[in-house]
């Protein structure tokens, strides 16, 4: 017999590798239901563990103070017109128009808050053929490669040098959510989305926060490639 300190319990280990899992996993779930309610409110497949919420975010953009009073005017008010789906976050009133070096632009691109300390601007990669950008695939405010364009708002227009990319594949989630599939803040995972374009996507950021609620996050070219038109779900794979 062999002892699981952390739950008092004592298991026969003759199962296969994955009826082991299957166990640890169990007993952890049991373990943060009881801290922080049920996870029942997450889908399940045949999978052991729970469905993710697929979330597809078309181009937006994130401002600084600065850069929002130097486009919309030293008096206009950041406004939020609706929450977001992680607690704090809003899409804005404010709507900017992004223009690339050879002059074609993208208008009516929404500004998400609440604002921050950097500038940064995220596309598709369709979006960055057309404005004819070569913006790196990167994790949200790693801008050390990240690409110049300028934004057009009602008051002036600013060129910020470095701004733009295409954000990775990434997956919110607790603290608590991420000790389930057995990741931490910063893995790399894989995960599956059904139906008639099933798709396997590689390499999705894990990224934690205590407050955060679970979602994985895809652009406009992922979702259009597994074909995603309504509520959707992704499945753990596994991690990398």
């Amino acid at each position: 017999m062999s002892s699981n300190p952390a739950c008092g319990c004592a298991h026969q280990f003759d199962y296969s590798d994955d009826k082991i899992v299957d166990v640890i996993v169990r007993e952890v779930q049991n373990i943060l239901q009881s801290k922080s309610g049920s996870m029942d409110q997450y889908p399940r497949s045949n999978s052991r563990y729970p469905l993710i919420p697929v979330g597809v975010s078309n181009r937006h953009i994130h401002l600084t103070l600065e850069t929002f009073h130097r486009l919309f005017g030293e008096n206009s008010n950041f406004e939020s017109m609706r929450p977001l789906y992680q607690e704090g976050e809003f899409a804005s009133t404010h709507l900017v128009t992004i223009i690339g070096p050879k002059m074609r632009s993208i208008p009516n691109v929404r500004v998400l808050g609440p604002l921050r300390k950097y500038d940064q601007v995220e596309v598709s990669l369709t979006d960055a053929f057309f404005l004819g950008i070569d913006p790196p695939v990167a994790s949200s405010g790693d801008l050390t490669h990240a690409v110049s364009l300028t934004l057009a708002g009602p008051n002036s227009s600013v060129f910020i040098e470095k701004c733009g990319i295409v954000a990775n594949r990434h997956i919110h989630m607790s603290e608590k959510e991420a000790g389930i599939f057995g990741l931490k803040n910063g893995d790399l995972c894989k995960v599956r989305i059904a139906g008639e374009k099933s798709t396997i996507f590689e390499h999705v950021l894990v990224r934690t926060k205590e407050n955060w609620r679970l979602q994985i996050h895809l652009d406009t070219d992922d979702a259009n490639a597994a074909n995603i038109r309504d509520e959707a779900y992704a499945e753990f794979v596994g991690k990398m």
